[in-house]
């Protein structure tokens, strides 16, 4: 068949390079875990709200069409419809019809969520240095960097 690739064979789950995929999932799930934590504990706010407050933060405009959102944040699209719906009642989002596409709609950054936003930032830098910067040294810190591009450039 012209243009097909055959499959690479899957490693062995005994093979070094699949205990470097599951030390990852372990480290991420370890780090992730401490991070909710912490903020939740240091400023009474869950990560997820605080990925898609940071996500609309940095937007132009402070708004995203929910399907830019979900793109950008850590959620299935229904989770995130699910969160919306509860920061839209915290009235730190609001919902806003597109005047372009009566069909779109914007979730957009209240100045409430912004002022909750900007609380919760100093508690989750210092818990993203302690989890994860403090483990590693500026020279490695950008070898990551570079390394974690190539993944974020294939998706």
């Amino acid at each position: 068949m012209t243009g097909v690739t055959p499959a690479a064979p899957a490693p062995d789950p005994a093979d070094w390079r699949v205990a470097a995929w599951r030390s990852f999932l372990r480290a991420h799930a370890t780090v992730i875990r401490d991070l909710e934590r912490d903020l939740d504990n240091d400023a009474a706010m869950p990560l997820a709200w605080y990925d898609v407050l940071l996500t609309l933060a940095q937007a132009p405009e402070r708004k995203l069409r929910m399907a830019q959102l979900a793109d950008r944040v850590l959620l299935s699209r229904s989770g995130l419809t699910r969160l919306v719906d509860r920061l839209e009642r915290e009235e730190l989002v609001r919902r806003e019809r597109s005047s372009d596409d009566a069909r779109g709609t914007y979730t957009v950054l209240t100045s409430a969520g912004l002022r909750r936003l900007k609380a919760a930032v100093p508690a989750h830098l210092a818990s993203v240095q302690r989890h994860w910067l403090a483990h590693f040294d500026d020279a490695e810190l950008r070898t990551l960097a570079q390394l974690m591009a190539r993944i974020d450039a294939d998706g």
